[in-house]
């Protein structure tokens, strides 16, 4: 479903990536894990089409993105879960989740769509009307979930879903993902925490200084000595 090919990406005069290869099949929930800094979000943002790369290839069945603009890129079945979950804080739960569905396959699948969200996320429905602003931390990042999930993706770029939440919330927002993938969505998970990442990963990728420097089954990196040192601190 995914291919990034030798994938280089700067910031100004500072190279971010390095030669990025990855790959994602459909139905596959694939992790990259890394450090702080290590260009996770960066990637990330550039499958997304929001950072531009200097060369390589982006491709989703067979179509190259790296040229698409970001507005664009969710045409193509995919769609992002940004880290810190930039939800609108000033506009209704129900007015955030209807602006995931602008995309025009979308927006005859709206009621449908909505109806799947609040199934995997009941809250959100109980709290449908209040300003997004009131919401807790796990229930905004339920609600960019939702979001994302509005626009009817078949791959979902997840970029740090457990930044900042308490360990019962991310149990939540785990299970989701397990969920959204069983419905045969396909998964790119970013994390800094590896180990719960690897727990509903099929494979992953360690991304350390902007390059990929291991990759393999998810048991495979759990035990790679250069990932328990990297990320584990072992």
């Amino acid at each position: 479903m995914l291919e990034v090919r030798q994938l280089d990406v700067f910031h100004g005069d500072a190279q971010a990536l390095w030669g990025v290869d990855l790959s994602i099949g459909d139905g596959e929930v694939v992790g990259v894990v890394g450090p702080n800094g290590a260009g996770k979000s960066t990637l990330v943002n550039t499958i997304a089409g929001l950072h531009r790369s200097v060369r390589g290839n982006i491709l989703v069945d067979g179509a190259e993105l790296t040229s698409v603009a970001s507005h664009r890129v969710c045409e193509h079945g995919v769609a992002t879960v940004p880290e810190g979950r930039r939800v609108f804080p000033r506009m209704s739960v129900y007015d955030n989740l209807c602006l995931g569905a602008y995309r025009k396959g979308a927006r005859s699948e709206h009621r449908d769509a909505l109806d799947h969200v609040y199934g995997l996320f009941p809250r959100l429905e109980e709290r449908s009307s209040q300003y997004a602003s009131t919401l807790s931390g796990g229930e905004q990042q339920m609600l960019a979930i939702g979001r994302a999930l509005m626009a009817r993706p078949r791959l979902l770029l997840m970029d740090e879903p457990s930044l900042g939440l308490a360990p019962i919330v991310v149990d939540e927002v785990f299970e989701a993902i397990e969920a959204i993938n069983r419905e045969g969505v396909s998964v790119l998970l970013v994390e800094q925490e590896i180990e719960r990442a690897l727990e509903i990963t099929s494979r992953g990728y360690l991304l350390a200084e902007g390059r990929i420097v291991a990759s393999g089954t998810s048991a495979e990196l759990l035990q790679s000595p250069m990932v328990r040192s990297s990320v584990l601190g072992i």
